[in-house]
């Protein structure tokens, strides 16, 4: 592939593709295995003097251990206002205010419950797959169109199955992105 018309279309794909695996593996880092981290609360939004605002811009959030989460308002009036926040938030914790901060405790999980997050797992490591075949498929279309614009016919061709291996290696890339997520959802 010696036409310089390409390489931009090269650049595009691989900051594509990159992005995509990106955010595949922000993905998989919201979905827990029952291990405690601080960004489980992330969809907690509080009632901060009239405002909306995240959980983690009025109060510190840790994990102490990998079963339980606390969470200590910077302000103590804040305390009945957090704990309403996170039952709000629908994410299945109790939380405990013992007067100077809230504790959450994470349950084990059962073995249905792991195997109904690897299911998630997959659903998000095929919507991955998907995003880098729509990727392969718009790059092909645009050498297609390089090519009716006077690419070379051999270097549209050499052009495509580049792409075509570079899809395979990505691809790759989120099927053993996938399987660690499994494994470490699996482990008990």
């Amino acid at each position: 592939m010696s036409d310089p018309r390409l390489k931009p279309l090269f650049d595009s794909l691989k900051e594509s593709m990159d992005n995509a695996i990106d955010h595949a593996a922000s993905e998989f880092t919201k979905i827990r295995a029952g291990k405690a981290h601080p960004s489980m609360l992330d969809a907690v939004k509080v009632d901060y003097y009239g405002q909306l605002v995240p959980i983690s811009q009025v109060a510190n959030i840790n994990t102490p251990d990998a079963r339980s989460i606390t969470v200590q308002p910077w302000e103590k009036s804040m305390l009945q206002t957090i704990e309403k926040g996170i039952v709000i938030a629908n994410l299945g914790f109790n939380p405990t205010n013992d007067g100077l901060m809230i504790r959450i405790s994470l349950p084990p999980l059962t073995e249905d419950r792991r195997k109904e997050i690897v299911k998630k797992v997959k659903i998000e490591s095929e919507n991955a797959k998907i995003a880098i075949r729509n990727i392969r498929k718009d790059i092909n279309e645009a050498v297609k169109k390089a090519q009716k614009e006077g690419v070379p016919e051999d270097d549209a061709k050499t052009a495509e199955q580049q792409v075509q291996k570079t899809t395979d290696t990505y691809i790759k890339k989120i099927d053993d992105l996938t399987a660690a997520k499994e494994a470490d959802l699996m482990h008990v």
